[in-house]
C-alpha cells in the first residue's frame, strides 16, 4: 500500500467567475486509485460563497481522476459540489446541468495573456510593443521571449502527463497571448479537462511568479481578446447532418442570442465589437471558413454534405465550460431531428 496525495479540485460559489479550489487529501492505495475508490470530502463552504457560517458543510463529489506528475503517488481529482446530503448538487454545480449524451463531442481552444508585473509578458515597461502581426505562431525571442515559451512548453507537458487530451498549443496574435486546446468525447469531458488544465496551468505559474490573465479584454485598443472557441458536434451532425438540419439548427442558435451570451463569459460585449475575427455581440451569424462570423463553418462540414462539426466563435476565455456546453446542448436538443 503507498500513500496517495488526492488533489480534491472544485468551483467555487464566486460569480461571474468561479474561482479554481483544492486541498490535498491523503490516502492509501494498492495502486493508482479509480475514479470509484475515491470517496466524497467536506468542506467550508462558508469560505467559498457557497454556504452560511451556521450551515457551512458541502461536500465534494469525484467526478473525473488525473494522474499528477509534480507530486509522488498524485493524483488531481475533479469534483462537483454537492449539498451536505451528498447526493442534491450545489445551486453553484454547473456541470450537473449538462444533458448526458456520450454522442456529444467538445473542442475547447482556451486562450490566455501571461501576465508580469501588472502588464502581459514581453510587453515594455512603458507604452506597448510593435503592433500584432508576427506573433501569431511567432518563433524567436523578439515575437514570443523565452520564459513563455519555456512555460506553456511544460504546461504541454504536464496535461500529457495527466493523461488529459490536449491537442495543441499555440502563440496567439497578441503579443504574451497564447491557447491551448483540448478534445473530450462525451458532453462533460472536455469541460473537465479544460478545468483541470487551468488548474495545472495556475499552479506551474505559482513557481515563476507569472500570472495567467484569462479576461477576454485585458488590453483595450487595437488588440485582439481572447476567446474560448467551442467546436462541437453530435452523433447526428457527424452521420446524418443536411442542409435542412443545419439551416433548423442555426435557426435555433439565432433564436437563443441572448441565452448564449449569458453563459459565454463576463464582459463579452469588449471583445465581441465586430472586430478582432469577432462578430457584434448583438448579431448572429455563420459563414464558411468565416472568423468573423458568430459560428464558423469548417470548409470540411459543408464538403461532406453538412456533417461534422461546427465552431462558434462567441465564448470567451473567462467562460465556464460547462455552463457552455449546458446552453450549446440546450439550444441543439430544441431541434427535431429529420
Amino acid at each position: 500500500m503507498a500513500k496517495y496525495k488526492l488533489e480534491y479540485l472544485w468551483l467555487d460559489g464566486y460569480t461571474p467567475v468561479p474561482n479554481l479550489r483544492s486541498k490535498t487529501l491523503v490516502k492509501e492505495f494498492a495502486n493508482f486509485p479509480a475514479l470509484d475508490a475515491l470517496p466524497q470530502w467536506g468542506f467550508d463552504g462558508s469560505s467559498t460563497q457557497q454556504a452560511e457560517g451556521r450551515s457551512s458543510d458541502c461536500m465534494l463529489k469525484p467526478v473525473a481522476v488525473f494522474p499528477d506528475s509534480t507530486r509522488r503517488n498524485g493524483a488531481i481529482v475533479m469534483c462537483e459540489v454537492m449539498m451536505p446530503d451528498g447526493t442534491t448538487p450545489h445551486p453553484s454545480n454547473t456541470r450537473s446541468t449538462i444533458l448526458d449524451d456520450p454522442g456529444a463531442w467538445f473542442g475547447f481552444e482556451q486562450e490566455y495573456f501571461l501576465y508580469q508585473d501588472g502588464r502581459p509578458l514581453g510587453f515594455p515597461t512603458v507604452g506597448f510593443p510593435a503592433p500584432q502581426g508576427p506573433y501569431y505562431c511567432g518563433v524567436g525571442f523578439k515575437a514570443v521571449g523565452d520564459l513563455a515559451r519555456k512555460i506553456v512548453e511544460e504546461h504541454l507537458d504536464l496535461c500529457l502527463d495527466a493523461d488529459i487530451n490536449h491537442e495543441g498549443i499555440n502563440a496567439e496574435v497578441a503579443k504574451g497571448q497564447w491557447e491551448f486546446q483540448i478534445f473530450g468525447r462525451g458532453s462533460k469531458r472536455a469541460a473537465d479537462e479544460v478545468w483541470v488544465a487551468r488548474y495545472i496551468l495556475n499552479r506551474l505559474c505559482e513557481s515563476y511568479g507569472i500570472d495567467v490573465e484569462y479576461h477576454c479584454k485585458p488590453i483595450r485598443g487595437d488588440w485582439n481578446g481572447s476567446g474560448m472557441h467551442a467546436n462541437f458536434s453530435t452523433h447526428y451532425m457527424r452521420e446524418k447532418g443536411g442542409k435542412t438540419y443545419f439551416e433548423a439548427l442555426m435557426a435555433a442558435f439565432a433564436e437563443n442570442v441572448e441565452e448564449h451570451i449569458a453563459v459565454y463569459g463576463p464582459d463579452n460585449h469588449l471583445r465581441l465589437t465586430g472586430l478582432h475575427e469577432t462578430q457584434s455581440i448583438d448579431k448572429f451569424t455563420y459563414g464558411l471558413a468565416d472568423r468573423g462570423s458568430s459560428v464558423r463553418i469548417p470548409h470540411s462540414f459543408m464538403n461532406n454534405g453538412y456533417m461534422g462539426y461546427l465552431e462558434d466563435r462567441r465564448p470567451n476565455s473567462q467562460g465556464d465550460p460547462y455552463q457552455i456546453a449546458s446552453r450549446i446542448l440546450k439550444t441543439i436538443s430544441s431541434v427535431p431531428t429529420p
